[in-house]
C-alpha cells in the first residue's frame, strides 16, 4: 500500500515538472522575442498598427515553431524509448546470461546478499515483459513516456508563447503612437519578466532574486539592442 502511494506521488510530480518545463520554454521566448521586435519597430515607425500586424505575425509563427519543436522533442523521446525496449527484448532473448549478470549486479549494488540476488533474479527473469520493464527502469534509467506527451508539449509551449507575446504587444492595440505604446510595453514586460524570472528560478533551485534580475536584464538588452539598431538604420 505504501509503495503504491509513493508511486502515485512520483507520477504526479513528473507530470507537473513536464508542464512547468513547457511553460518556462514557451513563456521565456514569448516574452522576449515579440518584446524585442516591437521595440525595434517602434524605433523605425510611428504607427502602432504596423507593429501590431508584425507582432501578431511573429507570435503566430513563433508559437507554431516553438510548439513544433516541443512536439518533435516528445516524439524523439518516444522513439528512443521504443528503440531501447526492442534492444532489451533482443538481449533478453539472445544474451540471457549477460542480462542475468547485469540484474544480479543491480541487486548486489543495493546491498542484497548473494542468495537473495540469485532468488530475486530468478523470480524477475521468469516474466520477460516484467524483466524488460525492470531493466529499462533500473539499468537504463528510462521511464515509459506518456504517448500523448508530444502533443501536450506542443500545445503547452505554443500557448505559453502566445500568452507571453501578447503582453509586450498589448499597448499597441490601444495607443496609436508607437513611442507612447513602447513606454507602457517596456514597463509591463519588464515587470512580467521579473516575476517570471523569480518563479522560474525558485522552481529550478536558483537564487530567485538573481534569477529574476538576470531574466529581466536579458529582455531589456534584447529590446534595447533592437530599438538602437532600428534607429541607426533609420538614419
Amino acid at each position: 500500500m505504501d509503495t503504491h502511494l509513493h508511486h502515485d506521488h512520483i507520477e504526479s510530480h513528473l507530470k507537473s515538472s513536464d508542464l512547468l518545463r513547457d511553460v518556462v520554454i514557451g513563456m521565456s521566448d514569448g516574452l522576449t522575442v515579440p518584446f524585442a521586435l516591437a521595440a525595434g519597430l517602434s524605433g523605425a515607425v510611428d504607427n502602432s498598427s504596423i507593429i501590431v500586424i508584425a507582432g501578431i505575425a511573429e507570435i503566430a509563427a513563433g508559437s507554431i515553431a516553438m510548439g513544433l519543436g516541443g512536439y518533435l522533442a516528445g516524439k524523439t523521446e518516444q522513439d528512443h524509448y521504443a528503440s531501447e525496449v526492442r534492444r532489451e527484448y533482443d538481449e533478453v532473448e539472445n544474451l540471457r546470461h549477460r542480462e542475468i549478470e547485469e540484474t544480479k549486479e543491480f541487486f548486489a549494488n543495493i546491498g542484497l546478499s548473494e542468495a537473495v540476488q540469485n532468488q530475486a533474479t530468478e523470480e524477475i527473469s521468469q516474466d520477460k515483459d516484467r524483466w524488460v520493464d525492470f531493466m529499462m527502469k533500473y539499468e537504463l534509467g528510462l521511464e515509459k513516456p506518456d504517448p500523448k506527451r508530444a502533443t501536450k508539449s506542443a500545445l503547452n509551449i505554443g500557448l505559453s508563447y502566445i500568452a507571453g507575446g501578447i503582453i509586450p504587444l498589448s499597448p499597441y492595440f490601444f495607443i496609436t503612437s508607437s513611442t507612447e505604446a513602447l513606454k507602457i510595453s517596456v514597463v509591463a514586460t519588464l515587470i512580467c519578466l521579473f516575476i517570471f524570472g523569480y518563479f522560474k528560478s525558485r522552481i529550478t533551485g536558483v537564487n530567485p532574486w538573481l534569477g529574476a534580475l538576470k531574466v529581466t536584464l536579458i529582455g531589456a538588452l534584447a529590446a534595447g539592442a533592437a530599438f538602437a539598431v532600428a534607429k541607426l538604420l533609420e538614419r
